[in-house]
């Protein structure tokens, strides 16, 4: 059945007040979006030859999947056989996918010969084909949360948080860049009138005269409260330098006197030494901030060098504030809090942090007035409106005020309207694409409003317009701004720059054949790659739920803030490293290095790595460690928190790793639970469970892969027993001073056999059978990559075209690169 969404923008604006009078701009402008769903069409398929399978599956199948037994929840006799029914054709695809696998008929009582097995698949394979061509590449894909904020900021120079205002993104198998799961309401329309008008008012200048940097030095000495901790938590030196002993307690290391007043980009210096150690010491910058519910940003962690009062560091990091945050210190790693209460601070002799002041120095600005000031007014002519008494412009109280000053408004409108629409819309503008926000501005003017607030109606109506939300791509070949846009929001996540364009307009990118991989190399080498980095592992292996797994501190102890940053950030430096050096596909799932600070190494008992910089670390042969699987983020968010669950983790494997959809149990089979008739582990549990005809087919693909995985805990620490706060082994270890609580429970079973038929013992041997195949990765791969560059999801049709791609790579040894740029060269990057 084929799909057709199209967008229809009804524009229907009445008597918008001006900002300045009335910011409830959004109750006053009704702006509406029409999608509309079409289910049309007729599938291609010839329905007689469909049904030609039909007795061969009635002589071999039926006798278990029927009215009556319903193996599998399946009964063949029911299923319908028009594919045009999307949920048909899933199951038909399960069908083909079983019978082609040998995974159906079962081994034991299979009367099915190979012949009659290729006569099935020569029948249901080619309709399948023809069926899901004809549904997909019809949905009308919406800009995400995080590349309408990025679009927003980068056209009009800004730095708003603008995802936080907009409802969260619907996913389709972990990505939120898949048409079909972006919706559209009137509260999310409403959401992006407010958005737009808080870029403008921040782009907007508001000044006569370009702001000043200005430069701060303040000490923890002087800082308001700090009489109250120097001498019990902070020992003062006598070149006025303040030590600090302890970490993640109170006080935290926050320094008032940093307060910044105005959001922007700021250089800060912090002045000190590693101080009664003959080691570095790490320590973090954050900012902190009073106002409750708001994040508290951690900008990084850096070492201080050995030093004294003659021999003052400094390290200086760069970094956007937000309004009214302060900076905070704090060291890691010498948590000694017992001896100093024993000793007293000052004579204690363990290693602290002493910092002897820190400089904040901002904003930093380098475009005056910013671009998207200059997007908005370029051409038109914006000057401040004089007070009448002169001498107000001289208070520092005084507030400029601003108007535009048209001679010819319709022509210098539009020409802005144009420019500004060209921008928004990713392509060239006509004078028909403007109309009817011209219109507006008009109806704006006649109400009263000024001709700035007018112009500014009509610019956010421009930004509220589906040829800016949605990436408009008709079914078929995509032509060439339409390439771009592709291109540019799969790579640097955000609207193509000038070179794109330059391409396009000179069609450059459907013409030549090595433009568009040029280009594509070009934004992989650009720093906004670094946002794909992010995106691409937040969606593909789920790193956006990082933050909702965070264990019990008493199961855990181990775990702390350094740990949770580091583990973010080894697996995007991961993926980068992969992707720079195009490494072969199987380390996806088995390295021979790791990227990895001194943090992870310990966490991993990895020995001789030192800093908190990440670096790649040759692993020993013997190790465990390697790969995507065996890193602390992805083991974190795969497990609640507290506990690990082989089916959990098995279903990640096969659906992000395998890219093999793992379908829901049947209705009414309820999930594990524990058995009171004498189970005592969850592998016991499982096993019973896999005796249930209806679940064993599916518990035999999910649950090797758990199985292995069970050898590392929920924050990715490598075990050989189960920790528990009931019954068990009692432990004798300190952590940060304290005396752990959790208990050794029953011994990890990581052993299992694969649907191959194919043992392992533990997980080195199972990581070793899961990389032979390194096709199956590499096909997985391109299919999860194009996935979310194309905004919908690969399926059976495109399933010769992805293993073509692969097999493409084979003789550079199916490099993450090289799979990268074959998938984008190929025609289902190149269609709709």
């Amino acid at each position: 059945m084929k799909k057709i969404i199209q967008a229809n923008p009804t524009f229907s604006f009445i008597a918008a007040p001006s900002f300045a009078v009335a910011p409830s701009f959004i109750t006053s402008v009704s702006f509406t979006i029409a999608v509309l769903g079409l289910l049309s069409g007729t599938s291609t398929t010839d329905a007689q030859d469909f049904t030609t399978a039909r007795p061969l599956l009635d002589a071999h199948c039926t006798d278990c999947h029927n009215a009556t037994t319903q193996e599998g929840g399946l009964d063949l006799s029911a299923l319908s056989m028009d594919l045009r029914q999307p949920a048909a054709l899933a199951k038909w695809i399960r069908i083909h996918d079983r019978i082609a696998k040998g995974e159906m008929p079962p081994a034991e009582g299979n009367t099915m010969t190979e012949n009659q097995r290729a006569q099935v698949l020569g029948i249901l394979k080619p309709a399948i084909v023809q069926a899901h061509a004809s549904s997909k590449g019809a949905v009308l894909r919406r800009l995400n949360r995080r590349e309408y904020e990025n679009t927003m900021n980068d056209l009009f120079g800004t730095h708003l948080q603008l995802e936080e205002m907009l409802p969260e993104d619907g996913r389709s198998h972990g990505f939120d860049t898949v048409g079909e799961a972006l919706s559209i309401s009137a509260v999310q329309m409403q959401r992006y009138l407010e958005a737009a008008e808080a870029v403008i008012d921040a782009a907007v200048v508001s000044t006569i005269a370009k702001p000043e940097s200005n430069t701060t030095n303040s000490s923890y000495v002087d800082t308001r409260g700090g009489e109250n901790f120097l001498g019990k938590n902070w020992l003062q030196l006598d070149d006025g330098a303040v030590v600090f002993f302890r970490q993640w307690g109170y006080p935290t290391g926050m320094l008032r006197e940093t307060n910044v007043r105005s959001a922007g980009r700021y250089k800060l210096r912090v002045h000190g030494y590693a101080f009664q150690t003959d080691t570095p010491v790490t320590f973090s910058i954050a900012g902190t901030t009073f106002q409750r519910g708001v994040e508290q940003p951690t900008w990084g962690y850096y070492s201080m060098p050995v030093g004294d009062a003659l021999n003052v560091h400094t390290v200086e990091i760069e970094t956007w504030i937000e309004s009214n945050y302060m900076v905070r210190i704090e060291p890691w790693g010498i948590d000694d809090a017992y001896e100093i209460k024993n000793k007293g601070i000052e004579n204690y002799r363990g290693p602290g942090l002493a910092i002897k002041s820190i400089e904040v120095e901002g904003p930093l600005i380098d475009e005056w007035p910013s671009r998207g000031h200059k997007l908005l007014f370029e051409g038109l002519k914006r000057e401040e409106i004089m007070p009448s008494n002169p001498h107000d412009r001289e208070r520092s109280y005084y507030k400029p005020r601003f108007a535009l000053t048209l001679i010819d408004a319709e022509s210098e409108v539009t020409a802005a309207l144009k420019r500004i629409a060209a921008a928004a819309f990713r392509r060239p503008a006509s004078d028909a694409d403007v109309k009817s926000y011209l219109d507006l501005f008009a109806v704006q003017l006649q109400q009263g409003n000024s001709a700035e607030e007018a112009y500014r109606t009509a610019v956010v109506a421009i930004f509220c317009s589906p040829d800016f939300l949605f990436l408009k791509e008709p079914a078929g070949q995509l032509d060439d701004y339409q390439l771009a846009s592709r291109l540019a929001y799969a790579l640097s996540r955000t609207s193509p720059d000038p070179s794109l364009l330059a391409a396009a307009e000179q069609q450059q990118l459907s013409k030549d054949p090595a433009a568009l991989p040029a280009h594509a190399i070009r934004l992989m080498l650009s720093p906004d790659f670094s946002r794909f980095i992010t995106d691409y592992t937040d969606s593909w292996l789920n790193l956006r739920e990082i933050e909702f797994t965070n264990p019990d501190k008493a199961l855990f102890p181990e775990f702390d803030e350094y740990l949770q940053h580091s583990m973010v950030r080894e697996t995007r430096a991961f993926l980068t490293e992969m992707i720079s050096r195009d490494l072969p596909v199987t380390n996806i799932v088995k390295s021979d290095f790791a990227m990895l600070n001194e943090r992870l190494a310990q966490h991993y008992e990895i020995e001789n790595v030192d800093g908190p910089q990440l670096q790649a670390v040759q692993l020993p042969e013997d190790s465990v460690r390697g790969g995507f699987l065996t890193q602390g983020a992805v083991l974190k968010v795969s497990a609640n928190g507290n506990n690990t669950s082989p089916v959990v983790r098995g279903v990640f494997v096969m659906e992000r790793i395998l890219a093999e959809e793992v379908p829901p149990p049947p209705p009414g089979i309820p999930g594990v639970e524990p058995d009171i008739r004498g189970a005592t582990t969850l592998r016991d549990l499982l096993d019973k469970h896999r005796n249930v005809d209806t679940c064993r087919s599916c518990h035999q693909m999910i649950d090797p892969p758990g199985f292995a995985l069970e050898c590392f805990d929920t924050v990715g620490m490598y075990r050989d027993r189960f920790r528990s706060l009931g019954d068990g082994e009692r432990v004798i270890r300190r952590i940060n001073g304290n005396n752990v609580r959790y208990k050794l429970g029953l011994p990890v079973d990581a052993s299992g056999t694969l649907t191959n038929g194919r043992s392992f013992d533990g997980y080195v041997q199972f990581r070793d059978l899961f990389a032979y195949d390194q096709h199956r990765l590499a096909v997985a791969f391109v299919s999860k990559f194009l996935t979310f560059a194309t905004g919908r999801e690969m399926g059976f049709s495109d399933r010769a075209e992805i293993d073509r791609i692969a097999a493409s790579t084979a003789t550079s040894n199916y490099g993450i690169r090289s799979l990268i740029m074959a998938a984008i060269d190929s025609p289902i990057f190149r269609h709709k």
